[in-house]
């Protein structure tokens, strides 16, 4: 049962990230109305909890000031959950710290009750990495304003989706024998996602919170050969042998974290970094001023693995994408949109309804897989990775739903209209860009018709000798999907697939 808070939004920035998407609907079941910041609200409209009476979807983005401000506008306190170690940022230390330097900026002027950050643990007295600096320093920005800023720090969070955890499972999941940097008996003190969460919230409500620096973690201290030894134990898994060397520097580390793990090395890199650092509590004040029941590492290792097996993650690391393609990319656009695009269409007629088609349209990829020669695919994700992109091992946050934004393998949910129609644009490395769609269109006397829409825009040469390198391919693996969707949906075929015309170059 919730209590009516203030009527005065709560604003919270990073509203799609891993933290945020879980915290806006704990503030709304606690009472609060919610004013979540997003630079594409389209991924959060279509969250469960996105028609809450007392939930504001804004676009705004941390480094538009005015925006930033428009959006704050009414507002009686602010979480700061906004981070730019993302692929496609190089310098996410300087964009960290002008978006810190605008929301200090914009909270000052609109007389903020309170700002509450999320930071990173590490002795600041220490030769910290460039992220856990990055993490102190953005603390400092927010501070130079006058509104109060409560600062929580932590280490590793341990919770499904999160990225420390997601390379702490892949390797190891994958490797029975690890040969690691010297960093694999570092003290840490991770701590459970939904402790921080209970922090988080808690710090809203305890006026003692206001203005104050808290370390928060696990109980005890620990080490990543711990950890890993843990989560084999949890995972059911024979002990791994752990191997440390000292040549492995943090930059071969994340190459071999990106080959082995869904998370690029573009992050994998300064996370690595911090590995380096003891990240361990100087201080727990939090634990009387905000009390719970504090995880263990095995604990939420445990919680982790069952929100897994369950396919209930509510956010991951990947959501942090975009979902913004070129206007060539919509379906019905002219040519001229964005330049001369090609594309393979194909179609395949069902005795069945949408609903019916919808599950297995929309199960795709991850564990599903993709209907037809799966073994194609992965050995596309394999050299995707080898060439430095995501390849397939990011999987699917959940098997059973989709939402705008959500990363399927080396895909991008762009757009979802349950049970009509499904968008992906791919980030894999292409010498272009590429989307792929499906549509589901009812028919006379209990038909359904299935379109596939594959798109390429190309990029000079290259990009064109590769989308007529590929062709050949497409009778078989888009054909094969397309009977592949038939079957799991367990419809019957009318006729089809068949290529469609009309559409395209």
């Amino acid at each position: 049962m919730t209590t009516e808070k203030d009527p005065r939004p709560i604003f919270v920035a990073g509203a799609t990230g891993y933290i945020g998407a879980r915290l806006v609907p704990l503030l709304l079941d606690a009472g609060y109305h919610v004013r979540a910041l997003a630079r594409a609200p389209g991924k959060l409209k279509t969250r469960p909890w996105a028609q809450h009476p007392r939930l504001e979807i804004v676009k705004g983005d941390v480094l538009d000031k005015a925006s930033l401000q428009q959006a704050l506008a009414g507002c009686r306190a602010a979480y700061y959950l906004v981070h730019s170690m993302v692929p496609g940022v190089r310098d996410f230390a300087a964009t960290d710290r002008q978006a810190a330097g605008n929301m200090a900026e914009a909270a000052a002027a609109l007389k903020l009750e309170q700002i509450i950050y999320l930071g990173g643990l590490g002795d600041v007295q220490a030769s910290l990495s460039h992220h856990l600096q990055s993490r102190t320093e953005v603390g400092a920005v927010l501070r130079q304003g006058p509104v109060p800023v409560t600062i929580l720090r932590a280490a590793m969070i341990i919770g499904s989706g999160s990225a420390s955890f997601e390379i702490l499972r892949y390797l190891v999941d994958r490797l029975p024998v690890m040969i690691t940097p010297r960093w694999i008996d570092t003290p840490c003190q991770p701590i459970g996602v939904r402790n921080v969460l209970h922090y988080l919230i808690g710090c809203l409500e305890e006026p003692k919170t206001i203005g104050g620096t808290f370390d928060i973690g696990q109980p005890e201290v620990t080490n990543y050969r711990k950890l890993m030894e843990i989560y084999a134990e949890e995972a059911g898994l024979p002990r791994r042998l752990v191997i440390p060397v000292p040549v492995l520097t943090p930059r071969l580390s994340s190459y071999w974290i990106h080959l082995v793990t869904p998370v690029p090395a573009s992050i994998a890199r300064p996370l690595a970094e911090g590995l380096c650092n003891p990240v361990v509590c100087q201080e727990n004040r939090i634990v009387e001023l905000l009390p719970q029941e504090l995880f263990d590492a095995r604990k939420a290792i445990r919680l982790a693995l069952d929100r897994l097996r369950q396919h209930q993650v509510e956010s991951s690391w990947t959501d942090s994408g975009e979902i913004n393609p070129a206007e060539w990319s919509v379906p019905g656009d002219p040519h001229w949109a964005g330049g001369s695009y090609y594309d393979d269409s194909r179609r395949i007629i069902l005795e069945a309804t949408p609903e019916e088609v919808w599950p297995a349209v929309s199960s795709i990829g991850g564990e599903t897989g993709y209907y037809y020669a799966n073994w194609l695919w992965g050995l596309r994700g394999v050299l995707d990775r080898l060439c430095g992109g995501v390849g397939l091992s990011r999987g699917r946050r959940s098997q059973t739903e989709l939402y705008p934004g959500d990363a399927i393998d080396f895909w991008r949910v762009i757009e979802v209209q349950k049970p009509d129609f499904l968008m992906l644009y791919a980030e894999m490395k292409l010498p272009g860009e590429a989307v792929l769609s499906f549509q589901l269109k009812p028919l006379d006397d209990g038909l359904v018709e299935l379109q596939q829409i594959a798109r390429f825009l190309p990029r000079g040469l290259l990009g064109l000798l590769y989308w007529y390198a590929v062709m050949p391919f497409h009778h078989y693996v888009f054909n094969g999907m397309l009977h592949g969707i038939a079957r799991a949906s367990g419809q019957i075929i009318r006729s089809g697939p068949e290529p469609m015309k009309g559409i395209g170059l």
